[in-house]
């Protein structure tokens, strides 16, 4: 570090390390607030949408774009987009992860969310009738054989996890995967703050009809209680969600999507060591198996030329919030 780009680069390489952790941890703090707190899933995701939208558009309003913030809505195609985005991207994938976690554990069902590369490389086989390369291949063959390990622990008579959970990680994965292609035009346009700022304000009022923020149906009101939410909502969702996107300023964007594997990792540990939650040795090489797929497609190439492409560029607009 003894230059200032050697300064930047560590500077990035520890926040973007920093926030996957802080996503891992609040998928566990969650699965707490689920099990053993009695936190409706409704009310958390609502919460943590409306109060982390609204915190990031004001921050949009004190930028220097801060014309974009309102400009955005001026368009009706663009409005229909940002609509979608939000109700299906972001509320989709928000929803789905909490939900395998509460009928699961917070350790599957964030390594399930991180099957989304493989669907993104299916979708992307079948829009441009690409063959996939041995890379590809390798990728869905660890995908496949991770998951395998993951859910039976190596025994196909009995699933580590339910099979409702497993529904809901799957159907996360392929939320994450539409919340990362869906929205590449409207992020270029006018930024990720203003389209995820948008996003989450609308995915927060449109649940909010299901499940009023207002009707707080809580078992178990304690300090415990309260320090877990206001950990999920502003250290899992907004801090994070802030420090990946800073990253992006001093690291390129595939070495945050590398670096993002730590999410999965912490949330697996933290699961065992705070939960209690029985990991077996065949689980465990089923998420090394993940991880390596993640791993191996953020290798992939970028050229422009190949119109196959399932590089995870697009990760730091999660979540986990995401």
């Amino acid at each position: 570090m003894g230059s200032f780009i050697g300064q930047d680069r560590f500077k990035g390489i520890l926040m973007v390390t920093f926030g996957a952790t802080l996503w891992g941890l609040s998928g566990t703090a969650a699965q707490q607030l689920f099990q053993n707190y009695g936190v409706p899933i409704g009310w958390l995701v609502t919460i943590r949408l409306l109060f982390s939208g609204v915190v990031l558009i004001a921050i949009g309003l004190l930028s220097k774009d801060k014309e974009k913030v309102w400009a955005i809505w001026k368009d009706r195609k663009t409005r229909l987009q940002l609509l979608l985005f939000g109700l299906v991207g972001l509320l989709g994938v928000q929803y789905t992860y909490f939900a395998s976690i509460e009928t699961g554990n917070s350790a599957v069902a964030t390594l399930l969310q991180y099957l989304a590369p493989i669907f993104i490389t299916v979708y992307f086989i079948l829009r441009y009738r690409a063959y996939p390369d041995l890379r590809d291949l390798t990728a869905i063959i660890l995908a496949l054989l991770g998951t395998f390990l993951l859910l039976t622990n190596g025994s196909i008579k009995n699933f580590a996890v339910s099979n409702i959970s497993v529904a809901w990680g799957i159907l996360s994965g392929i939320a994450l995967a539409f919340y990362t292609i869906y929205p590449v035009q409207l992020l270029k346009k006018w930024g990720s703050i203003v389209v995820v700022g948008w996003g989450m304000i609308i995915g927060g009022i449109g649940l909010s009809f299901i499940h009023p923020p207002w009707e707080i149906e809580i078992q178990d009101w304690s300090i415990h209680t309260i320090s877990l939410i206001s950990f999920v909502i502003i250290f899992g969702t907004l801090i994070a969600f802030f420090l990946y996107l800073e990253s992006l300023r001093f690291i390129a964007p595939k070495e945050t999507s590398l670096l993002s594997c730590t999410e999965p990792l912490v949330a697996v540990i933290s699961a065992i060591i705070w939960l209690h939650v029985s990991f077996g040795l065949f689980q465990a090489f089923g998420a090394l198996c993940v991880m390596a797929m993640v791993i191996i497609l953020s290798f992939k190439s970028n050229e422009p030329q190949k119109k196959f492409n399932v590089i995870k560029d697009g990760r730091q607009l999660q979540r986990k919030q995401a």
